[in-house]
Formats: C-alpha cells, structure tokens, sequence
C-alpha cells in the first residue's frame, strides 16, 4: 500500500478515496467463534503474516481488538475488526462477504495513546501505553488517598477515592462511561479525569483537561493505602506516582465501516 497518511488529531477520523488492500491477515482471539471465523475467511482470501500485511484483521471482542492495536503500535499497518465478542464497540460487524470491499470503502481512524510513567514503592520506574485509559485502583480495605497535580500545579490537594482514571477520547465509552464519566467524541482535544467512587470530595464528578496536558497523581500513605496502576493491559502494584499524557509521537490506525463509524456509534451510546 503506497499511500501517503496525512496528519491528523488524536483520535481523529480522515475521509479519504478508497484505498485497495490486496495483502490482508486475519488474526483471532482463542474464542471459539473467533477461531471459526478465521478459518473461513482464510480459506475464502488467503492470509500472509503480520509484518507482510496491508491491512490486518482482527476477530474478537474490545479486549482483543486492543491488544491487537497494541501489538501493531506504530508499524503504520491498520487494524479492522470484526465482531466476534460480546460487546464490540470498537469492531464493525462480522460478515464474510465482501470483504476486500469493505476494506477498500472503511474510514481510517488514527489514535494517539496515553503513556503512563508509574513510580513503585521500590522506586522502580514502569512505562506503558493505553489506548483507553490509565487507572488507579486501591489495593485493600481502605480507600485510596491521592493528590492531583496538572501540569506541574496541584489542582486537588487530597481526592478520598476508590481511585481514578485518565480516559482518552477511544476509551470514554469504557471504563470511564461506567465510572460515569463523560463521553468524549474521538477526535475532541480532552482527557476526562474521572473519580472512582470518591469519598472525598464527595460531590466532585472528574475534570476535562486538555489533551496536551500531563496529569501526575501521587499516592499519599501508599503503605496503609496501597495502590496499583494500570495501562489498559498492563499493570503496575504498588505506587506511589503516576503521570499520564498523550504521546504524539506514537500512533495505532483503525479502520471503521463509514455506515457506522465511530462518531454514530458514540452518539447512539448517548442516546440509548
């Protein structure tokens, strides 16, 4: 594929003409439906490994679909997903007809992750990338205590908390949706900072920051209150620091159906 990727914002939705993918991978999830589907679409276009890829296709859930971004994090080679998992609000509908056409005709979707930069209690320093969002959660029976800071100015002195997330745009309709958080259109220049159950101050609902701001999160009485973080995936116990902020220097492409792009699919969230 000799296209030329124009800059976009994070999270952003390019229209451009349709783009022929002739060399296509189908990966699955260890689901059996997943697994099944692979089989079929294999048989039916043929398959070449990951790194020879046009396009890859990726049959599963949300989960999967993020660990697939994930794993082809900045190779330029982009992700379409097909459901084959419950939920699905990343993946475009599972049909085995027409697919080389469906490629051609999908709206390219690129985002930007968050990095997390995790301090533990040992002083060891942890790097991560998440597409959804950066969490901190308590460890024990007691609730988190933590400090806001946002670009270097302390915004929330003390924050009585089951914990906290930094949720991009892509993952506003995940965990943070569910934290009742507020739904990010992709493409907006805002990062929700959402409360998980807070304690103290009770009223207080979560913050929209600016996409290019550096949220730092320090844990206080982190070994009565311990904490862990996670990056999507990956996670982090016991720490006691945690900045999270967008990486503009890195990038993962989704490639979405333009009859239910993601823009339709955040508003039919809203609206029940």
């Amino acid at each position: 594929m000799n296209e030329v990727a124009r800059p976009s914002a994070p999270g952003s939705a390019e229209t451009e003409p349709a783009v022929a993918f002739g060399r296509i991978a189908f990966v699955a999830s260890e689901a059996p439906d997943a697994l099944q589907a692979q089989a079929r679409l294999i048989a039916r276009y043929g398959t070449v490994a990951l790194e020879d890829a046009d396009v890859i296709v990726a049959l599963g859930g949300d989960g999967f679909m993020l660990q697939t971004l994930h794993r082809c994090r900045d190779s330029g080679t982009p992700i379409y997903g097909m459901n084959r998992g419950s939920v699905g609000f990343l993946m475009n509908s599972f049909r085995e007809e027409d697919l080389p056409a469906r490629l051609a005709a999908s709206q390219r979707v690129v985002i930007h992750p968050l990095m997390m930069e995790a301090t533990d209690i040992k002083g060891r320093q942890h790097r991560a990338w998440a597409i959804n969002e950066v969490s901190l959660i308590r460890q024990s029976y007691q609730a988190a205590k933590l400090r806001i800071a946002i670009d270097g100015k302390v915004r929330m002195e003390e924050l009585i908390c089951d914990g906290v997330l930094v949720a991009t745009p892509a993952g506003s309709t995940a965990y943070n949706l569910s934290a009742q958080g507020p739904i990010l259109p992709i493409g907006t220049p805002l990062l929700a900072v959402t409360p998980i159950s807070a304690f103290r101050p009770r009223r207080w609902r979560g913050a929209l920051v600016p996409d290019r701001a550096r949220v730092d999160i320090a844990v206080m009485e982190f070994e009565k209150r311990p904490v862990n973080a996670t990056a999507d995936h990956f996670e982090v116990r016991d720490v006691v620091a945690v900045r999270a902020r967008l990486d503009p220097n890195s990038s993962m492409t989704m490639l979405v159906d333009r009859d239910h792009s993601i823009e339709e699919r955040i508003l039919a969230e809203q609206f029940g």
